[in-house]
């Protein structure tokens, strides 16, 4: 595996109804092994954070927003995982920004994003607490009850 570091903006998009939006996938070398996470990727040269998250918004989920949109941080973490041939040690930065009731699209995607993405949905805090399903993080509902309850960033 070829070791990789990568500093990462993580969108949490919420709807009208207080609710995230997350996709489902998997890792190519696991595709049995399923789980929900959020949307985001890695700085591009020169980006901010928050540049890096509309940029992503835009690219994976084909939802535009304003950088100013968007709020927080409202979290960090580092987490190491998998993908292709890349052990990857990944710091990421939470960010929230409604979106109202946006159409979700793949299009724009990258190949292998495509690949290995099967599907979207809106998740409200309940559900997130509720569900054996994997999802990514694992503190995601507190995180949401904090953009939708009035919270402040971290």
């Amino acid at each position: 595996m070829i070791p990789l570091r990568r500093f990462t903006a993580r969108v949490l998009p919420v709807d009208d109804q207080g609710r995230v939006l997350l996709l489902y996938g998997f890792e190519p070398a696991r595709p049995d092994e399923r789980f929900w996470f959020t949307i985001g990727g890695a700085l591009e040269e020169g980006e901010t954070l928050q540049e890096a998250a509309a940029r992503e918004l835009r690219e994976e989920v084909g939802i535009s927003a304003e950088v100013s949109e968007f709020t927080g941080p409202y979290g960090t973490s580092t987490v190491e995982f998998s993908f292709a041939q890349y052990a990857i040690t990944q710091d990421q930065t939470f960010f929230a920004v409604r979106v109202g009731a946006a159409e979700v699209s793949f299009d724009d995607m990258e190949e292998i994003e495509k690949a290995t993405t099967v599907e979207h949905r809106w998740w409200s805090a309940e559900e997130l607490e509720a569900t054996d399903e994997v999802v990514h993080p694992p503190e995601l509902a507190g995180l949401l009850r904090r953009i939708t309850g009035g919270g402040g960033p971290a």
